[in-house]
């Protein structure tokens, strides 16, 4: 309660929260487009597989670069310059006129969220004190998981009301985002500048071997989750369950995964992030299976067990990956955010052309090698005993050397 107390009086780091949660918003909208448009235009599971990968491969490709320029040169106009970008883009969403109409604004929208991400990162470790940094990237992380998650819900809500071109009502997030964000920009930049100094003078050597693990974790992470999270709309809806089943489901995995990154930040202070990681991996397994296996109402049930688990460890790669590459939180979050994230974008469209072969319960329940697979690397993981040192001193350097994120608060 402490922690969340003092994270809420940064009105900095609020800021960076609400675009987060508006820019993955504009993000979960297009797993109930996809029901609409098979029927529209005859596309099979793969074919829609592959509007996830435009996406998924612009923002996360194109992540490490943008991350580069945040920590070289960033500029106050850059986030809300992406929020309204994505805005306009999945504003459009609606009115695309053919298929490979959709994939190209996919694509547009992906490069939105990709320029996004590691900067308002990068920005809210930048705001956040020493003493909470590891609870307020769990916030920070969760505000896009509830983003994420509402935006089925909204864009049931706005295509239910209006039709397809309802999207045109996403304008309003993306904006609201970027006028609250801007007038907090120049405090963002003094922060940055104050923890840029920090880091020159620990003259850190960032540990890249250790960096390529977290990757591959959180790349077989993220092929599970969104392989489960986009084709499940599309399952249900040949089990003959409508819109308004099939868009809470997708909502339900996504809210469950930020409440699961909440319980995983505060057990990796506990017991160690490795433990957590390799053990949210191994739970997920039976979640999946008894998702997989019983399809019905009480999936929804089901749906959060395995969003829980498999989301676990979300936020805790994140904290990881910053801490491994020093003085470049930017491209260490671009990199994560994006290269560890770009296979669950290859991947669906794999998941999907297996559902078309074998069905929807072979494909969805063939992830769980990966599960296995990624909880074998994540104990080659280094313990984070050494990390935990890191940070000490780091925050012995913040405190006597670092105004700039109080000033935030303020």
């Amino acid at each position: 309660m402490t922690s969340f107390l003092h994270i809420a009086r940064s009105r900095a780091l609020v800021a960076m929260m609400l675009g987060h949660f508006s820019n993955d918003m504009l993000a979960g909208i297009l797993p109930v487009l996809y029901p609409v448009m098979k029927l529209q235009y005859g596309l099979t599971n793969a074919q829609l597989g592959l509007v996830t990968l435009a996406f998924t491969a612009t923002s996360s490709l194109t992540q490490p670069l943008f991350g580069y320029f945040s920590d070289t040169h960033g500029r106050r106009w850059f986030v809300p310059a992406t929020l309204i970008w994505g805005a306009c883009c999945a504003a459009s969403y609606g009115f695309v006129s053919g298929y490979v109409a959709f994939v190209g604004l996919a694509a547009l929208a992906g490069i939105g969220s990709g320029a996004f991400h590691p900067l308002g990162a990068s920005n809210a470790a930048a705001v956040a004190s020493d003493e909470h940094r590891n609870a307020a990237m769990s916030w920070y992380t969760v505000a896009g998981g509830v983003g994420y998650g509402l935006g089925p819900i909204v864009g049931s809500v706005l295509m239910t009301a209006f039709g397809a071109r309802g999207t045109l009502g996403l304008l309003v997030p993306g904006f609201t985002a970027a006028a609250v964000i801007w007038p907090r920009m120049r405090l963002v930049e003094r922060a940055r500048e104050a923890r840029a100094l920090v880091s020159k003078r620990m003259r850190t050597t960032p540990e890249w071997g250790a960096l390529s693990r977290v990757i591959v974790v959180t790349m077989l992470r993220s092929w599970v989750f969104l392989a489960v999270l986009q084709l499940s709309p599309i399952w249900y809806s040949e089990l003959g369950f409508g819109q308004a089943f099939y868009g809470p489901l997708a909502a339900v995995i996504i809210l469950s995964g930020a409440v699961g990154t909440l319980f995983g930040g505060g057990f990796a202070d506990r017991i160690g992030q490795r433990r957590v990681v390799a053990g949210a991996l191994v739970m997920t397994i039976p979640a999946l299976l008894l998702y997989v296996a019983f399809p019905g109402p009480q999936g929804l049930l089901l749906a959060a067990l395995f969003g829980f688990f498999c989301d676990a460890s979300l936020s805790i790669t994140l904290v990881m990956a910053q801490r491994l590459v020093p003085g470049r939180v930017g491209v260490a979050s671009g990199v994560i955010l994006g290269l560890g994230f770009v296979t669950g974008g290859i991947g669906v469209p794999i998941t999907g052309r297996i559902a078309d072969l074998f069905g929807m319960q072979v494909a969805l329940a063939s992830l769980c090698v990966l599960l296995v697979l990624g909880a074998l690397v994540a104990l080659t993981i280094p313990a984070d005993r050494a990390a935990a040192r890191d940070i000490s001193s780091d925050q012995t350097v913040s405190r006597a050397d670092v105004v700039a994120p109080t000033a935030v608060r303020r």
